[in-house]
Parts: structure tokens; C-alpha cells; sequence
């Protein structure tokens, strides 16, 4: 009986494999690649050029609570969430 039980250990050994390697190659990334741009997102600040998941460009112009008041042309701004933010082109530093 012990012979049948570490041959079905051993069949499930590369099913084991293969999920440890799903995990260390896509997830893992995955997952730190979210946790950054959460961060880079909750950082942003005032003057900060953005592009939002809709492809719009602009400048964060107030930050509110869940969202970002952005210009996107002169007289005309939009508030977006701020999970809408895809990335940042220009990060504004202190003192320009």
C-alpha cells in the first residue's frame, strides 16, 4: 500500500511543477506590476501630466477623495477616478 500512495504522490508532482511555475512567472509579476502603479497612482500630485485608460492627456489640476480633476485643454476639465489613471508621463518636481 505504501508503493501506490508515493506513485500517486509522483503523478501529482508535475501538476504541482506546473502551478509553481504559473505562479513564480505570471502571477507574482502580475501582482507587484499592480501593487506599483497603486502607488505611483496615490502619489500623484497637482501639475502631474497623466494619460487615463481612455488614452485622454492631461494635467491634474485638483484631487479629491476617490478621483482627479484633469486638464485636458484650456477651460475644459474632466474628473476621473483614480483607477483610471493608466500612467504618468510627467511626474511634476518640486521647485520648476
Amino acid at each position: 500500500m505504501g508503493s501506490g500512495q508515493a506513485a500517486g504522490i509522483m503523478n501529482l508532482l508535475p501538476i504541482i511543477l506546473i502551478f509553481a511555475i504559473f505562479y513564480f512567472m505570471i502571477i507574482r509579476p502580475q501582482q507587484k506590476k499592480e501593487a506599483e502603479h497603486k502607488k505611483n497612482v496615490t502619489n500623484l500630485k497637482k501639475n502631474d501630466e497623466v494619460v487615463t485608460i481612455g488614452g485622454l492627456h492631461g494635467t491634474i489640476v485638483n484631487i479629491k477623495e476617490n478621483t482627479y480633476i484633469v486638464r485636458i485643454d484650456d477651460n475644459v476639465k474632466v474628473e476621473v477616478d483614480k483607477l483610471a489613471i493608466a500612467r504618468v508621463k510627467k511626474v511634476q518636481v518640486q521647485g520648476e
